[in-house]
């Protein structure tokens, strides 16, 4: 069965942020019903209902459209939310007080109903009422200062961690909270903060600043000669390899593999202190042997060496990757609007638990599968919602 199998999630997300959590949540195995506006939906499906991003990040959920603004929409909210273990929004700040679905409001419903919320900033603090996305996040927690060449400017990162980084962390407080909940029967509000969850990624950076007295440095791609970005043959974009040849051993196995053991008895780079003085010279005789060979040979030559290396793969490359293709990382599903699709997966494998990906779901598509099975309506009685534009269908 699914690990997850039997939890039930109101997902009222958009973007990435929340919209990430839900949908670990769902790849394991939670009943994930994402309640959108009814003809707009999530901001993130874009002009045409189905925009890419949207596909990306909402596959494995059920659509329900409803109109909250509609005094009968909020109520049919709330009527339905007694069938749910877990409720997950990332609205601006204060949207969910003037809507009146905050903690208080659905807990007076559902007394264990756990109720997460993911804030730019928190709901505290003199930043609490800031609006906030991902690269702000970013910004706000340091990641753009230690992001760039040394002696360039600061630099805006290029994976969305502040988002979807703070979503899976939403993801593991809530799946702890159902855990505690089962033991107690008690729900919970859960706060996220991005800026706070964004700090998380920078521990390894901060751990050089004697506590919060020094700032880390922009080190660009290295420059260091055993951790370094190295050219390769071919004029793309993205033809280099990155080398790491963290250890005095993998420093080793470096030089004998590009066929320069005797860089090991030179005098002038015995010790990484000498190396990192004559790394302009150093390097350029590394890229000497990487510029002669493709990203993907020289990779796997210093792989096959036991030197940490890869490729530089671009974000096309991810989806005909032989090694992820092998590994089934890759999945082709059909979407409704896009047509067959590939997706990238989810990391985690459990070998008592599997969920198969299904494709986004369009605007409203479940509105009346799920309000039918959650309230006991009729189809007459769905379909006065619908007349009434009160709920949305696909």
């Amino acid at each position: 069965m699914p690990a997850l199998d039997g939890m039930r999630i109101l997902d009222m997300t958009q973007y990435e942020a929340g919209t990430s959590c839900t949908q670990a949540l769902a790849w394991l195995g939670a009943d994930v019903v994402k309640i959108e506006r009814p003809e707009r939906g999530d901001p993130g499906r874009g002009p045409n209902g189905s925009a890419e991003y949207f596909v990306v990040w909402n596959s494995n959920k059920r659509s329900v459209a409803v109109d909250l603004a509609n005094p009968e929409g909020r109520q049919l909210l709330l009527d339905m939310l007694p069938n749910y273990d877990v409720f997950v929004e990332n609205y601006g700040p204060g949207v969910m007080e003037k809507l009146r679905l905050d903690y208080d409001t659905m807990r007076a419903v559902k007394p264990d109903i756990i109720y997460g919320r993911v804030k730019g900033f928190g709901t505290s603090g003199p930043w609490s009422d800031y609006k906030c996305y991902d690269m702000v996040a970013q910004s706000a927690a340091g990641a753009f200062s230690i992001t760039g060449e040394p002696d360039g400017p600061p630099m805006r990162p290029g994976p969305t961690t502040g988002d979807a980084g703070t979503g899976v962390q939403m993801a593991l407080a809530i799946v702890s909270a159902y855990v505690q909940k089962l033991n107690t029967g008690d729900g919970q509000l859960i706060e996220l903060s991005m800026q706070e969850a964004m700090t998380y990624y920078l521990r390894t950076a901060t751990s050089g600043g004697n506590y919060g007295e020094r700032a880390a440095r922009r080190s660009g791609n290295g420059g260091s000669p055993n951790m370094s970005l190295y050219r390769c043959k071919g004029d793309g974009p993205n033809d280099f390899v990155y080398i790491m040849a963290v250890t005095p051993r993998m420093w080793q196995a470096l030089c004998r593999a590009i066929d320069r053991a005797d860089l090991l008895t030179d005098p002038r780079y015995t010790d990484p202190r000498t190396r990192y003085e004559r790394r302009t010279e150093l390097i350029e005789e590394i890229e000497r042997w990487t510029t002669a060979r493709d990203k993907y040979e020289a990779m796997r030559l210093l792989a096959e060496a036991g030197v940490p290396a890869s490729a530089v793969l671009d974000t096309s490359d991810l989806y005909r990757n032989p090694h992820l293709v092998e590994r089934g990382f890759v999945h082709e599903v059909e979407h409704a609007a896009a047509g067959p699709i590939k997706l990238l997966g989810w990391p985690a494998r459990m070998s008592g638990s599997n969920v198969p990906i299904k494709a986004a779901p369009l605007l409203g598509e479940h509105s009346r599968e799920v309000v039918a099975a959650d309230l006991g309506l009729a189809a007459d009685d769905v379909d006065r919602l619908v007349d009434r534009g009160i709920l949305g269908i696909g």
